[in-house]
């Protein structure tokens, strides 16, 4: 596995390292992932010269994130166009490594359906993969302007439900610049409260069992010099209670037809607490996470991960210590896990879904529609 990792990269005495790029080497066309699953500890570059590797990249979380997921799912797909693999393998192998998040097959079908309309107009394959690779490319723009409006839009009804400023803003998982092309969804809501002096302090969860908001939400706010604290998940109701939250504000990585809301588990016990105690509880999303095949939240397909995930505790990479990240048996040996990846907010406990068309608020089937219909009529440049 050695040779998979490239060097990171300096700039200004601090590692600055993309989430994902695509790069032209002497042995032909990689995608660079930068290995969540070695954060915060050190920034490492994974490199993904095949399918299976991006694959594994996904599974394992190293790559991560609705809208970041669906670029990598993009990429893929080039990635098999430009080597000359099969190409409709590689798109079902890729669309189906995670099943909850939309973006990831959507993604695969968009660059999937360039490659084969150029082909069905006499490209070769050379010419057709690098249609898939220019449209995987535009994606990844798109992102990243979608990422900036989405900021704007959520920081405007932060401060029309919250006027005065001093946001206090509880946040779960991660959903920075670590999940897409730009600074992210609810994250950088966040930090636009951040640099324009209206965030108090960012509330961060530290998501287990896997820890992106430990890991991943603090190391990024931290080098924002943003305000944060870290919790424990189950330190979130005192908050609540002590009348220390504002507003959350999550990610999505699947919205149902219905305003049902997949994201991290841990998201819906938010919900309900931020109901009770009369807190907005906000969700931030790309409208391309809005499926509207998926009719309501029972239908949406809800991951379960391995066990052990649980029943050990998982430790990234010390740099200079060498191996792999290692795990600590946290159980007795043999007991089972409950471990599902998501949990399913109901649309009656969402206050909005903000996306880069704007937001929708109350959260209906019909508003949604609106807001879908409103996107195909609007060209993001």
């Amino acid at each position: 596995m050695a040779d998979q990792y490239a060097e990171s990269h300096e700039d200004g005495g601090r590692i600055r390292t993309p989430s994902i790029r695509w790069d032209e080497t002497s042995e032909g066309p990689v995608l660079l992932l930068l290995d969540q699953t070695r954060l915060p500890a050190e920034e490492v570059e994974l490199a993904c010269k095949d399918v299976s590797t991006l694959v594994q990249a996904i599974r394992s979380l190293a790559v991560r994130g609705a809208p970041l997921l669906g670029i990598a799912g993009a990429y893929g797909l080039a990635l098999a166009a430009v080597r000359g693999h099969d190409v409709d393998e590689a798109a079902e192998a890729i669309a189906t490594a995670r099943p909850t998040a939309v973006n990831l097959g959507r993604g695969v079908r968009r660059a999937h359906e360039a490659y084969r309309a150029a082909v069905a107009g006499g490209a070769g394959w050379a010419e057709a993969a690098a249609v898939a690779l220019a449209e995987a490319k535009a994606l990844h723009a798109e992102d990243a302007e979608a990422s900036r409006r989405m900021a704007e839009h959520g920081l405007a009804l932060l401060d029309e439900l919250l006027p005065g400023g001093g946001h206090r803003l509880l946040t779960h998982c991660n959903t920075g610049a670590l999940v897409s092309g730009g600074e992210g969804t609810a994250l950088a809501v966040a930090l636009a409260a951040h640099r324009a002096g209206r965030l108090r302090r960012l509330w961060v969860d530290e998501t287990r069992p896997l820890l992106q908001g430990a890991r991943l939400t603090a190391y990024e706010a931290a080098r924002h010099g943003m305000a944060y604290t870290l919790l424990t998940d189950n330190a979130a109701g005192s908050l609540f209670a002590a009348g220390e939250v504002d507003a959350v504000v999550i990610g999505a990585d699947r919205i149902a037809a219905d305003g049902s809301v997949a994201n991290k588990v841990g998201s819906y016990p938010l919900a309900v607490l931020a109901r009770y105690h009369h807190v907005p509880f906000i969700v931030v999303a790309p409208v391309t996470t809005v499926d509207a095949d998926t009719p309501d939240g029972a239908s949406i397909e809800v991951e379960q991960r391995a066990g052990r995930e649980v029943t050990e505790f998982m430790a990234p990479q010390v740099p200079g210590a060498g191996g792999v990240p290692g795990s600590r048996s946290v159980a007795p040996l043999g007991t089972q896990a409950y471990n599902p990846a998501f949990d399913v907010t109901p649309a009656e406990l969402v206050t909005a879904i903000v996306t880069e068309y704007g937001a929708v608020s109350p959260v209906t089937t019909d508003g949604l529609v609106e807001l879908c219909a409103r996107s195909r009529q609007v060209t993001i440049s």
